[in-house]
């Protein structure tokens, strides 16, 4: 089979490393930068530990998403590593109904490299177990999944700017 492409993304971020990991596991934190812009997210859940799930809503346009993670390996301040997925308000892992066909989970990879007082982020995903047409519709959507993650992290690089003071 030929080579996949994955999507990675990587952002330089005007904050030490140690507290860009940590707006990454704690709920307060990413209830204020996690999600689509003009999103509101209601963290339900965050365990943030290997096993640990982070659940959460978005609501946005008068709807409401409901989101997961399953935490697979925490090493502090370096990398996360978690299983993200659409999901119920249980916090089952569900099929989304308007992306067809899509995968039901996506592995991604978080790493943090520091550089004088600021932090590189990259983040890698790929779908888990998916069939050749999930797979294909996540490489057809990997543009749209950049820019989606574009402005979750200017989210995040303006909740950075607040609190890094």
């Amino acid at each position: 089979m030929a080579k996949r492409n994955d999507l990675e993304i990587t952002r330089i971020f005007d904050a030490p490393r140690k507290l860009v990991f940590k707006v990454w596991s704690d709920a307060k934190h990413l209830a204020q930068w996690w999600g689509p812009k003009g999103s509101e997210i209601e963290v339900k859940t965050l365990e943030f530990r290997p096993g640990g799930i982070f659940h959460y809503g978005m609501s946005f346009g008068g709807g409401k998403m409901w989101g997961k993670f399953v935490y697979r390996e925490i090493v502090e301040p370096e990398k996360i590593v978690f299983a993200s997925s659409f999901a119920d308000e249980e916090g089952n892992s569900i099929k989304t109904s308007f992306i067809d066909p899509w995968p039901l989970e996506i592995l991604n990879t978080v790493t943090f490299t520091e550089s004088g007082g600021k932090t590189t982020l990259t983040i890698k995903g790929a779908p888990i177990n998916a069939t050749d047409e999930e797979y294909d519709k996540f490489e057809e959507m990997t543009a749209s999944m950049q820019q989606g993650f574009g402005g979750t992290f200017d989210q995040l690089a303006e909740y950075l700017q607040k609190i890094n003071k």
